[in-house]
Order: C-alpha cells, then structure tokens, then sequence
C-alpha cells in the first residue's frame, strides 16, 4: 500500500510541477458531486480510488444468507403495496437526504489525515428527463448540466425506472451486465460485477421516488446476490436506529438500512470492517439517510 501511494504521488508531482497540490484520496462509492464541488471550487483534486484487496473477483461466495432474503422479501412486500403515485411529464422527483463522506487528504507536512464531507441536499428530477435537474446544498442552488434525457442506471428518471424489468432475475441481468463491461473478467477493476451490482441497486432505491413494482423488483434482485447478508443493528446519518441488508468487499461493508418494523429503507452506510489506511475498523466512512421524497409539479417545490 505504501509503495503505491508513494507511486501514486510521485507522479502527482511531476505533474504538478511547481505548484501546490493538495491530494484527496476518495474511498470506494458513487460520490462524484463531491469532486464536481472541489473542481468548481477551484481545488487542485486528484482522485483515486483506493483497493486494499487482491485483483479480481473473490471466489467461492456463498449465496444471499437467509436472513437478508427474508428480510429484502418483508421490503420488497411492503414496496409492492405502496399506492403507485399518478406522474405526468413535466413533473420532478423529489428527494431530501443527509449525510457525510470521508476523504483521506495529505497536508502540507506530508502526513494524511481523514475528513469528513457534509453531504447534505436536496435534488428534483425531470421524471421523463426533459429538464435540467435542479440541486440544492447549502442555500445555494445549481442546475447540473446537460438534461437528464432517457436516463440510465448511473442517472436515473422516473420513466427509466418505471421500464426496467419488473422479473429479478431478468432486472439482475440487465444490471450485471453493464457492470461486467467495466468490472468483469479483464477490466482492471477489483469491484467485481456482484459488488458493483449490489451498490448499483442501492443507488437506484436512494433515488427517492422509485415505481412500486421496480422497486419491489430491486430488492428481489439484490437477494440473488452472492454475499448478502444482514447486520441486526445500524444507524442512518439521521441518527436512526434499523437494521441493514450488507455485502462486504475489500475490508468494506455497504449496508442499506431498514426500519424494524416496516421494512422501509432509511438510508445506506459504508463502514470499515479491517484497519487499513482510512482508519480504524468500524470507522463510517460514508453515510446517508433519505428523509424526504416525492412527485412535484415544479423544481423547488417540496411534497
């Protein structure tokens, strides 16, 4: 590990030249409005994705433990009798989350240390993808650019996830494989396709307003993942109490938070379950819980 944060920075320097660089290295996940943030801020950002594992896939995963199973059928159950909201196009989506993320920056005195990120806001999305989304953080809002258009698993619309299959195993398929095309056999990813799978899944229940049936459909899908299990007790970034359906891969744990008694997810967590350079196993180092969602006629407006 050390051998190659000195390569890594190495190179920064050469490329840096004269300047003063500060490096930020990003532990695993889907945070990139954190570095849109950085860029825009002017900050001179490196991003790295750090692996403390060997490469390829792990072998010999054993199946969705009972457990978890039982426990994705109670939500996709409790999904599935949701009332199906009426949307027309036109209207957003609308969710309001909060939570942190950790970087790992080096100072000037060459030393790391760990930093956490509020990651707190508030998003609309142009549920047929028509319109620029709209989000807001900290009092200020921006529109992101470009438009959402048909939407995809990385940016979802509502009516991109309103035609995803509603059958698992076909929704499964479809997810692996475009994880495979960037995480499978001869890529240089170490995530593995049923890792990505599982946190591609849980960025799409995040996205706030998801259709019932895709929904329920999802959560079924996740439970044909290999190396699901539950952990009985977590606590979102709301400081509320649940427990969570997990799938752990290099020395991380990614744990998708439900209430106990309705099965409703509450937000997702990344927690460290080894020492390694991020710290201390059963350090948090990423955290969000959904606080808010719906449809609104127009960017802005709350349900």
């Amino acid at each position: 590990m050390e051998a190659r944060r000195e390569h890594f920075l190495s190179g920064v320097d050469r490329q840096a030249g004269s300047r003063s660089s500060r490096v930020v290295l990003w532990p695993k996940g889907r945070w990139g409005l954190m570095l849109g943030a950085a860029v825009a801020a002017g900050a001179a950002v490196v991003v790295l994705t750090l692996d403390f594992g060997s490469p390829g896939a792990p072998h010999n995963v054993p199946p969705a433990s009972a457990a978890s199973v039982e426990l994705l059928e109670r939500a996709a159950l409790a999904a599935a009798t949701t009332p199906q909201t009426k949307v027309r196009d036109g209207q957003y989506s609308y969710v309001k989350t909060v939570g942190h993320t950790s970087v790992l920056s080096e100072t000037k005195a060459g030393e790391m240390e760990l930093l956490r990120q509020d990651e707190a806001m508030e998003q609309w999305t142009s549920v047929d993808g028509s319109e620029r989304t709209l989000q807001r953080k900290d009092g200020n809002d921006n529109l992101l650019p470009g438009t959402p258009g048909r939407g995809n698993l990385n940016s979802p619309t509502y009516d991109f996830l309103a035609a995803l299959p509603a059958d698992p195993d076909a929704l499964l398929k479809r997810i692996r494989d475009d994880a495979e095309k960037n995480h499978g056999a001869g890529s240089d990813s170490t995530t593995g396709p049923d890792q990505e799978a599982f946190v591609t899944i849980g960025d799409l229940l995040r996205n706030g307003v998801t259709p019932p049936g895709t929904t329920a459909a999802l959560y079924r899908a996740a439970a044909l993942i290999p190396g699901v299990d539950v952990v009985p007790d977590a606590v979102d970034a709301a400081g509320r109490n649940g427990v969570a359906v997990a799938r752990t891969h290099d020395g991380e744990r990614t744990e998708w938070i439900f209430d106990k008694s309705t099965a409703r997810l509450l937000g997702e967590r990344t927690v460290l379950v080894e020492n390694n350079a991020w710290g201390a196993a059963g350090t948090v180092l990423t955290s969000v819980a959904v606080i808010t969602y719906g449809i609104v006629d127009e960017a802005g407006q709350t349900p």
